[in-house]
């Protein structure tokens, strides 16, 4: 347990609560069992990338979102929040790949401005 973890587990806490997202929406997505997500939550265990990843997606967030010390940047990056009270599994897949197209809308976006 380092203090990654606990950053990492907080933020992402701070994610899920702040769309609404309950645990069992979270693991079940992740395909681990709740525990686990509870262990990550409160860091004391490392989380893979693979699902910090798929964390980054089904939040709208970009992966270094997850690792940002600031709470206050944190809310600020929740984008398209909606509460989420009974969600199917297959709802988190499209959530998640619909949250990575705007993202990569945004970032397009972006880079046409700077042009």
């Amino acid at each position: 347990m380092t203090q990654n973890d606990k950053l990492i587990g907080k933020n992402i806490k701070l994610y899920r609560d702040s769309l609404g997202f309950s645990q069992e929406n979270i693991s079940s997505f992740l395909e681990i069992k709740r525990e686990m997500l509870s262990y990550y939550e409160n860091g004391q265990r490392t989380i893979p990338v693979n699902l910090l990843e798929k964390l980054a997606d089904v939040f709208g967030v970009e992966l270094m979102d997850l690792l940002e010390e600031d709470s206050s940047m944190n809310q600020a990056n929740v984008r398209l929040a909606f509460r989420a009270d009974s969600l199917e599994p297959n709802d988190m897949e499209v959530i998640a790949s619909f949250r990575r197209i705007v993202k990569n809308y945004i970032k397009i976006s972006k880079m046409d401005e700077a042009k």
